[in-house]
Order: structure tokens, then sequence, then C-alpha cells
């Protein structure tokens, strides 16, 4: 009885700082750029898109499909970092335990 006590105390700690991980993931942020820094966009860590830059050497119609590409290039690095800095922090959360593949906390 003792051992299930002490894994509930265990679950409700890890409950608390999962917590304070996803308002410390809310908080942080990420920027991705594209086109050697012509468009970048910035992502908070739980993937929210916060704001997008353009270069106004970019801003002709005829550009509009680079634009476009170049936007999406850029989410695309800003969300590979914020998955790699959640991957981290939670290593760092759960002390390296292995989490099931597919398992989303997020």
């Amino acid at each position: 009885m003792r051992d299930i006590m002490g894994m509930m105390g265990k679950m409700k700690e890890l409950q608390e700082r999962m917590t304070e991980l996803q308002a410390e993931l809310e908080a942080m942020e990420v920027t991705g750029i594209a086109g050697g820094g012509l468009v970048s966009v910035t992502l908070n860590a739980k993937g929210t898109l916060k704001k997008a830059a353009i270069d106004p050497s970019l801003l002709k119609p005829e550009e509009k499909e680079i634009v476009e590409d170049l936007l999406a290039a850029a989410h695309a690095d800003a969300r590979g970092k914020v998955d790699r800095l959640v991957e981290e922090k939670m290593r760092e959360l759960t002390g390296g335990l292995p989490l099931p593949p597919g398992l989303k906390l997020f």
C-alpha cells in the first residue's frame, strides 16, 4: 500500500511539473528563418504563431509564390526547433524516462 501512496505522490508531483512546463513553453519563443533571413516566423514553444516578418524586397506581386514558399519553409524550420525544445524539456521533466512512441503531452 505504501508503494501505491508513493507512486501517487510522484504522479501528483509530475502533474504539477507538467503544468509549470506548459506555462514555460507558452512563454518561450522560437524563430524559424528561410531565404537567407528574408522571411522569418516566430512561434511559442507550444507551436502558436506569434509573428511573421517579410523583407520588403519580396513584396512584389510577381514574388507572391516565392513568399508563400518561404513562409512555409520558415514555419517548418521553427516547428522543428519547437519539437526539439519540447523533447528536451520532456526529457528533463521525466528524468530521461522514455515515453511511449506517439505520446503527445501538449
